[in-house]
């Protein structure tokens, strides 16, 4: 239970979903967690984080917003030393294919999953730089390993971001620097509640099914693979994009047989 005991951990989207998780399994795992989210993260998680590390922060930030973004980050470093993690965990989802799709939604959803990315990445890959060590984890998706319909922005977001971080991990291999990528498939968050409204009901099962494993995953799932790439244990992973999916791109079934 001390993987990244001593370690500081920055963490976008904290204050929910995938990143909410992540900063849980950190702390239990005895990093220090500086949370960046554009919006304030309940008390209740909150409590949870406090209760196992009093070594906590969090900076509201707008990923998009360079500005923003490098305000957060030196206020992350100045609070804790130094920065050992990056999880780059804010995203958001769009629907639409490019005949339909307003190019302010295209924007939109770049911006955050894509650029968003980029920005927290640069500020503090200068803090590892200056350290000589360092793990960066992007949150991309299987829709940035393989096109899925009606998601023509999120799709390039996410596949933007694998080749970002095959990009980064060539970069700073030299300077000790590891970047990896976890590619989940359909996991629970506030993100994909949508999907279990009345009318999109038909679109999660039928989702679900390309999942052979048969069901969706939970954050804490994906927090489990995300703490393998943080800590010391992925000293030799670099470049990698590590699906998180139930199976969904190892193939398709298409019969129950006995």
């Amino acid at each position: 239970m001390d993987r990244l005991r001593g370690k500081v951990a920055v963490i976008t989207g904290a204050a929910s979903g995938i990143g909410a998780a992540c900063a849980l399994r950190f702390a239990q795992e005895g990093a220090a967690i500086a949370g960046l989210d554009i919006a304030e993260p309940p008390e209740e998680q909150w409590g949870k984080l406090k209760a196992l590390t009093a070594d906590v922060d969090f900076q509201a930030a707008d990923v998009r917003d360079e500005a923003s973004v490098e305000a957060a980050v030196r206020a992350a470093a100045e609070r804790f030393g130094r920065i050992d993690v990056l999880l780059n965990a804010a995203g958001v989802a769009g629907i639409g294919g490019v005949d339909a799709l307003a190019a302010e939604e295209w924007d939109r959803v770049l911006g955050i999953n894509l650029k968003g990315t980029y920005l927290v990445s640069k500020y503090v890959v200068q803090k590892m730089l200056k350290q000589g060590s360092g793990s960066v984890i992007n949150l991309a998706s299987v829709e940035g390993l393989e096109g899925m319909q009606q998601q023509a922005a999120y799709n390039a977001s996410k596949g933007g971001v694998v080749l970002l971080t095959r990009s980064m991990a060539v970069d700073y291999a030299p300077q000790g620097i590891r970047v990896n990528c976890l590619c989940p498939g359909l996991i629970e968050t506030p993100m994909t509640n949508m999907l279990k409204a009345e009318e999109l009901k038909a679109v999660r099962e039928a989702f679900i099914k390309l999942h052979p494993i048969g069901r969706a995953g939970q954050p804490e799932e994906v927090a489990a693979a995300a703490l393998f790439l943080a800590s010391d244990d992925a000293s030799f992973v670099t470049g990698h994009a590590l699906v998180v999916d139930g199976g969904m791109t190892a193939g398709r079934r298409l019969l129950d047989l006995e």
